[in-house]
Formats: C-alpha cells, structure tokens, sequence
C-alpha cells in the first residue's frame, strides 16, 4: 500500500510529529511504502521522492522575515494555493492509496485536503482520506476549547464561531481571532472536512466533540495513542539527571506555560518548600520555574534521558487546564511504572484511572494539586500501590496501532473495539 503522510511540520516539534514519524516507520516495516507532505525545514527528517514541499512559515519570527511574515498572515492561513498545487505534483508522482492528514491548519490550510479530491476527479482515481484530530481545531478555531482568562468552554459548538471573535480567543487578539473565525466559517460552508473518509479521534472526549459537527458526526472513529518504543534507561545519562536521580523527587514533564496548567502547580509548589521537583521541557514560563528554590530544572530532554528521569520519581504532575486529547505525557509516565496526579479535562480520565494507576484532582484547584502531592508524597504506601496499578495497565504498541490503522486504511472500519485499553485488559 501506498501512504501519503501530511502534517505542517516535517521536523520534530511535539506530539503529532512523534506520531507520524513512529507510525511511518512501523508501517515501512510492514512492507508499504509511505512519503509525506509538509513545510521545508532545516530540520526535516522525513520527506517525498519529488522532493515537494511548501516553503517554512514562521509566524512569530523576528527581524524582516518576520515582519513580512505578518504583513502576509491573513493572506496565507485561509487557503493555500500554493500548498494545493505542490500537493497535487506529490500526488501524481507517488499516486498514493491514501493519504492521512494530521495537523494541517494554518501553514498548510485545508486547501490540501481539496486538492486530494480535485485530483481523483481528475485521474478518475479514488484516494482515501484519513485525518488523526490531535487537537479541536475543526471545530474550535484557537484549537484549545478555551478562553484567554482561562475558562474552559464549547461556545463555538454548532459552528457558532462569532464566539471566538467576541471572546478573543486567539492570543487575545482580536484580528486574529477574526482570521480563526473566517477560516472555520469558510470551510464549514464549503464542507471540506465532509471529503474525509474517517476521522482518528484519540479520546472518546475528542470524538464527542468533533461530533458536535453534523458534516463530521458518523466519521469519527476511537483510537487512544500507542505508546512510542521504550528506549532503555541505561544509555548515556548526563550526570546532571544522575544528580537529580539520586534524591526523592517529584517530576513535571512537558511545555512550560498557561494552557499546561503550570501556574497552578508553581503556586502548589510553592507552598511544598520541603518537597523536591524535577521540571524537563521548555516553554514561556521557564523564568517562572527556574525562580523557585525547590525545582531542578533540567531542560528538554527525550529518549532514554526522559525514561530516566521518569522511572525514578516517585510520582509526576499533568496539571493542564485545557481540555487534553490523548497525551503521550500521561501514557508514558504510566507506563514508565510512575502514578501521575493529572487533572480531569479532556480525554485524560479515559488514561489515568483515579486510584488505580494514579489520583485525578479538578483542573485549576490549587489547593486540590497542593493537598494531593502533600498526601501521594507522604503516603508510601499508597504510592507503592498506585505503581502496581500501573503495571497492570496497558496501551496499544505502535505494532497494534498501525494493525489497526490498517483495516482503516483499507476499509474504512469505524469499529472501536480493539483500540481502547485499559488496566488489566490482556492481548
């Protein structure tokens, strides 16, 4: 089978790439010949036998490259004629049996997906189109189903996008809100997102939600994230992480900003001065971590440093205030063999079993987070516990993933039984 793969970003950036990069891989393993679609990039690592791509749009840039960038921001994120020609060389040089969209909006557009249909119509061809919702973008334009003061919400639901512009949702600015807002009426009123096939939702929250759509409900299909292939905790560790390793500490890995509900934990930390805290990632806020005596702040890490660092805390954190999809964070921890305090937005209760493999507390209580740490940290018993429970919880392997991706692939089969899993539940 032939597979083209589409996302914006062709380099590692965050969670959709490890995603497509890993299920690239084991389907290549699995004898099917698979290209991808996106942006160049210095960095990229994957790419197409034409040698096709867009050009990098870097939106936040500085200096004259930057400058310009915005003068042409409206003109680029709606639809993208430049990406819907340079797709459509791909496709008639690799003439793909299906091609899976993953993060698309904005740098690429949904022009893309468009493009894929005006080329079967073209070659009388029939390409099936699969799309992986990592985030709420079809049907929330800032993709995060939340305000800027913080409050979760669904007023957009039912194509009611006027909400964004009046809330402002889009980093609080107004005119890009106004963008986000036209982008989703746009392709709403042209159904472009009705030419998909199946939509991959990672949590059944994810389903539910793009499901408010009417031209997407009866698309959506479940399937929770597969866990990325362990690394092996006894490679080449920094001293650094050594260091860290040799005390008792509690661990917080991800991006450090709002939306992941760091805020929060930096005011319950602040409160647990007796309490070590390990922090590995990057983001806004890092000047806001490193100002606190009790976190070690050991930067972004991945591979066999991360499962490291992960399988000796004692438990970590995951106290994000939107509404998470599926998140690699939580199901590495927990299958690390490391409980996780987690919040209860999104698709995170469908991982994280309370009192089972770890403890829930509601998103943005800090005085819940504060009291839950206090109790997880003093309580060894209880902790002891919660890491059998996680022993006995298991997610899909990339292996059984792309087993299923495939009868996706090839038929279109919405049934859900064999993508979920949870504690106990045995191959």
């Amino acid at each position: 089978m032939k597979i083209l793969i589409v996302n914006k970003f062709l380099h590692p950036n965050g969670g959709s790439e490890t995603y497509i990069f890993e299920i690239g891989k084991c389907l290549q393993s699995m004898g099917h010949e698979v290209q991808y679609f996106g942006m160049e990039h210095a960095g990229r690592v994957v790419g197409n036998h034409a040698g096709i791509y867009t050009s990098d749009m870097d939106f936040h840039g500085s200096g004259l490259k930057g400058k310009l960038s915005k003068l042409t921001y409206p003109f680029k994120i709606i639809h993208s004629r430049d990406a819907a020609r340079r797709i459509s060389r791909v496709l008639d040089d690799f003439h793909p049996d299906v091609v899976h969209f993953n993060n698309i909006n904005f740098q690429l557009t949904p022009s893309v997906i468009e493009a894929v249909a005006d080329h079967d119509i073209r070659n009388r061809t029939t390409t099936r189109m699969i799309y992986t919702a990592h985030d709420s973008q079809w049907v929330c334009p800032n993709h995060l189903l939340m305000r800027p003061d913080g409050h979760r919400c669904f007023e957009c639901n039912g194509g009611k996008y006027g909400c964004c512009i009046r809330n402002r949702c889009i980093h609080g600015n107004r005119l890009r809100s106004i963008l986000g807002a036209y982008e989703a009426f746009y392709y709403r009123y042209r159904k472009t997102y009705g030419l998909i096939d199946v939509i991959i939702a990672p949590s059944r929250f994810m389903k539910e939600t793009l499901e408010s759509d009417p031209v997407l409900k009866g698309k959506c299909t479940v399937m929770h994230n597969f866990i990325p292939g362990h690394n092996g905790a006894d490679g080449n560790i920094r001293q650094n992480l050594r260091d860290a390793c040799e005390r008792k500490y509690v661990l917080y890995f991800g991006r450090f900003s709002e939306e992941k509900g760091v805020t929060v934990l930096l005011k319950s930390i602040s409160e647990l001065p007796d309490i070590d805290f390990v922090f590995a990632g990057s983001g806004p806020m890092e000047e806001e971590v490193n100002g606190l005596k009790n976190i070690d702040n050991v930067g972004f890490i991945k591979g066999a440093e991360l499962e490291h660092l992960v399988k000796n805390a004692e438990f970590t954190v995951f106290p994000s205030i939107c509404h998470e999809n599926c998140s690699f964070t939580v199901m590495e921890s927990i299958s690390y063999g490391t409980p996780i305090i987690a919040s209860n937005t999104g698709g995170t209760p469908e991982l994280v079993e309370n009192g089972i493999n770890g403890l829930i507390f509601e998103a943005g209580d800090q005085n819940a987070l504060t009291k839950t740490i206090r109790r997880l940290w003093d309580d060894r018993e209880e902790t002891d516990r919660l890491k059998k429970g996680c022993e006995l919880t298991h997610y899909p392997s990339v292996e059984d993933y792309c087993d299923r991706l495939l009868e996706i692939y090839k038929t279109g089969d919405l049934d859900e039984a064999s993508t979920e899993k949870g504690s106990g539940d045995e191959e």
